[in-house]
């Protein structure tokens, strides 16, 4: 069953007098509503367009967020062939928020981690709501080693609200693990690529994301910190957070402007989780794009075209 955001109450309402018209269709009464329900459903797709071409930063936020967008597993289970998944972090444990692991992308070998957020109730507490503990970017290290070590590219996929701040999280080094997986992101000499498909938040993302090109669907969002921890922190009310996800310039057309990524994958007409097996398919093309600009470069090459990358991020705003 199809989940409305507020801002789509008008699409929500033309789509169910289309079921309705539909279901008196099914009941056999001698009704013609052929045209009418062809005439909702063009309009209902218009409406759909429009409201998505006018979208606020909140209301990206919102789709960023919508429940049944699709999420780490499904870009894998959509692009990645033969694919094995990796545990633990040979220190402490293993953390289900962070997927890891090899197969083949489009018949190349490819290294894999990604935040999974999950899709049902019991999947979210399992993987935790997709924020990472610092066993979680241990293992992201772990993967991302063992991929260089063997030439294989890596391919990141951002989908988090931060890094899991609890207790244990903090005793166990959840600073010093994003540092480490940041590092190990700048380090390789293999090329990799990261999209964020979702939430891409503060460090528990840039973890992960520090890639030689950074790709982002149209309507996720990528930022220092939550609209609302923003809200709260510079205006002490959580309830500014729209005000906030304006200021902060977190869309993808605002980061594309100041270098912080590469490219911009366009959703389906009303976001990605209203066709979702077309969304992982542009976004499948955009990935083997953007791994294709890397290639032939040597390991050297790479390392230095990264960090080039990363430095001139604000240069041409200071200039």
């Amino acid at each position: 069953m199809r989940s409305y955001l507020d801002f789509e109450k008008p699409v929500a309402e033309l789509e169910a007098q289309v079921e309705e018209l539909r279901a008196v269709a099914a009941g056999g009464e001698e009704v013609q509503v052929d045209e009418e329900i062809k005439r909702l459903e063009a309009k209902a797709a218009q409406t759909l367009k429009d409201l998505y071409a006018a979208m606020t930063p909140w209301q990206k936020t919102q789709v960023a967020r919508h429940p049944q967008r699709p999420h780490c597993l499904d870009f894998i289970g959509g692009l990645v062939t033969e694919f094995m998944p990796f545990a633990g972090d040979r220190k402490f444990g293993d953390d289900d928020a962070i997927i890891g692991g090899f197969g083949r992308f489009r018949g190349q070998s490819i290294c894999v981690v990604g935040h999974e957020k999950g899709s049902t109730t019991e999947a979210r507490l399992k993987h935790n709501f997709g924020m990472a503990r610092p066993e979680g970017y241990r293992k992201a290290v772990r993967l991302m080693e063992m991929a260089d070590r063997f030439g294989i590219p890596v391919l990141a996929l951002i989908d988090t609200a931060g890094a899991y701040p609890g207790i244990g999280a903090e005793e166990r080094g959840q600073a010093e693990a994003i540092a480490r997986s940041t590092e190990a992101c700048l380090n390789l000499s293999v090329p990799n690529v990261a999209v964020i498909i979702g939430e891409g938040g503060s460090g528990g993302a840039i973890a992960i994301a520090t890639a030689s090109r950074v790709l982002m669907l149209e309507h996720a969002i990528y930022s220092v910190i939550s609209p609302e921890g923003a809200a709260s922190i510079l205006w002490h009310d959580s309830t500014k957070a729209q005000e906030a996800a304006t200021n902060m310039k977190i869309t993808a057309q605002d980061l594309i402007g100041f270098g912080i990524i590469d490219t911009i994958v366009a959703e389906p007409s009303g976001g990605a989780h209203r066709d979702p097996d077309l969304a992982i398919t542009r976004t499948g093309d955009a990935i083997a794009e953007a791994f294709a600009s890397l290639s032939g470069l040597n390991g050297n090459a790479v390392r230095e075209g990264r960090r080039e990358k990363f430095l001139a991020i604000g240069r041409n705003l200071a200039e």
